[in-house]
């Protein structure tokens, strides 16, 4: 279900849409996947999926 939602970035007047086009970094672990994206305006957000939802 979370990797249909569109993640954007929460920094202080910046609602940029985060896809692939701006993943960074990619890591899958025990406890899920997760994806560091860097914004346009230079903030960085981290997502972890759940292998198991």
């Amino acid at each position: 279900m979370l990797e249909r939602l569109t993640a954007t970035c929460e920094a202080a007047g910046c609602d940029r849409a985060l896809d692939d086009g701006n993943c960074m970094l990619e890591m899958e672990r025990d406890g899920g996947v997760r994806r560091a994206y860097e914004c346009d305006c230079g903030a960085v957000t981290v997502t972890v999926v759940d292998p198991s939802r």
